[in-house]
């Protein structure tokens, strides 16, 4: 069976009404750079840092690391004004399921490419919390604060799996919304599934590796999924 879960923020198990996508590529472009949609789409999720550099260079400028931390420094800027502007919420059902998800004793984790400045503010404005026993929603939260790269590489799932004593890639779900929460999923050799909660179409998770594609986080608990 199943013993863990680790799930996507942003899009996956919160809406933020599109905020981190305004937010990454209006802080690129304040930089002079052209951010390209598909450009914008293969880098969300990863570390914002990352996203920052790799966007500013796609787009034309030159991404030293003074630029880059300034970039940085307006993305929260610009993403805690819209957080205030527009608080976020859970996405429709994936509270219950993932009360459902515990009561049958599979954990469930939260895994971000955000740092924890912005994962653990976005969860105290939504009033998760993370520990055992039920009053907790969470077991575990990892952001790229905790590891030495975030998306695509597979750090952030198995520090994850680290943090709640799991052991066997095989009895792991990640799920998420873009492509690099997928790559992540298999590069980490979990059982990776995709949903449709974010900005991404079925048709554009299914050109990466998946092993299952829902309409939302809130389909998992019916996902029959037996591990090895």
């Amino acid at each position: 069976m199943i013993e863990l879960v680790a799930l996507d923020m942003a899009g996956t198990t919160i809406d933020d009404h599109g905020s981190v996508y305004v937010a990454l590529q209006s802080s690129v472009e304040e930089t002079g750079a052209t951010v390209a949609e598909t450009d914008l789409q293969k880098w969300m999720g990863t570390d914002k840092v990352t996203a920052i550099t790799a966007l500013m260079e796609l787009g034309g400028e030159t991404p030293d690391p003074d630029r880059v931390a300034a970039g940085f420094k307006r993305f929260r800027e610009i993403l805690a004004q819209s957080y205030r502007d527009n608080p976020p919420v859970a996405l429709p059902g994936v509270e219950d399921a993932l009360l459902e998800l515990r009561s049958r004793g599979i954990l469930v984790a939260l895994t971000t490419g955000f740092d924890d400045d912005v994962a653990l503010g976005l969860l105290e404005s939504i009033g998760w919390t993370v520990g055992p026993g039920d009053e907790h929603l969470l077991d575990a939260v990892v952001t790229t604060s905790h590891v030495r790269a975030g998306r695509p590489a597979p750090y952030l799932i198995h520090h994850a799996m680290e943090l709640t004593g799991v052991t066997d890639v095989r009895r792991v779900l990640a799920a998420g919304d873009t492509v690099v929460d997928l790559l992540a999923a298999a590069n980490a050799g979990v059982i990776g599934v995709g949903v449709l909660t974010g900005a991404l179409g079925r048709a554009q998770l299914a050109e990466h590796p998946h092993d299952h594609i829902l309409q939302s986080v809130a389909d998992l608990p019916g996902l029959a999924v037996t591990a090895p």
